[in-house]
């Protein structure tokens, strides 16, 4: 069923069916570990660690739809097809579209609206993603 509402995504030009590499999705998940764990590190300002968790989660969210055949050029549309590449409950993907939204007002406008909650909000998510690329990981 999930394959399915992906490959509706790529009829209606929203997703491309292509296959990844191995050594992309590893990738993928080296960068996401790595940006995840630096996110965590207190010592840097909040500004910084909002960015290393939404790229940790963006990288992860990646490797799963990567790994699953697809590829979008939306960034926003990585997040939402984790419900179908990882079974992630909406609840949880709807954080990072959230953070994926002041990602854009900071990139785009220089407003930079972050707090604490919404910080390990993503980072709680964003293991959460990590958990199960793993998991798929260890399928294959």
């Amino acid at each position: 069923m999930a394959h399915e509402k992906l490959e509706n995504l790529v009829k209606v030009g929203k997703l491309k069916a292509e296959q990844a590499t191995a050594d992309e999705i590893s990738g993928l998940i080296r960068s996401g570990m790595a940006r995840l764990a630096d996110a965590k590190n207190e010592t840097l300002n909040i500004e910084s660690r909002f960015d290393l968790a939404y790229n940790a989660a963006h990288a992860l969210s990646l490797a799963a739809l990567r790994a699953a055949g697809f590829r979008s050029e939306n960034r926003y549309l990585v997040f939402q097809c984790l419900q179908h590449t990882l079974d992630l409950p909406s609840d949880q993907w709807r954080v990072l579209d959230q953070a994926h939204r002041k990602r854009n007002v900071a990139e785009y406008e220089g407003e930079i609206d972050v707090d604490r909650q919404l910080l390990n909000s993503i980072i709680r998510v964003a293991n959460e993603v990590a958990s199960r690329v793993a998991r798929n990981q260890k399928k294959t």
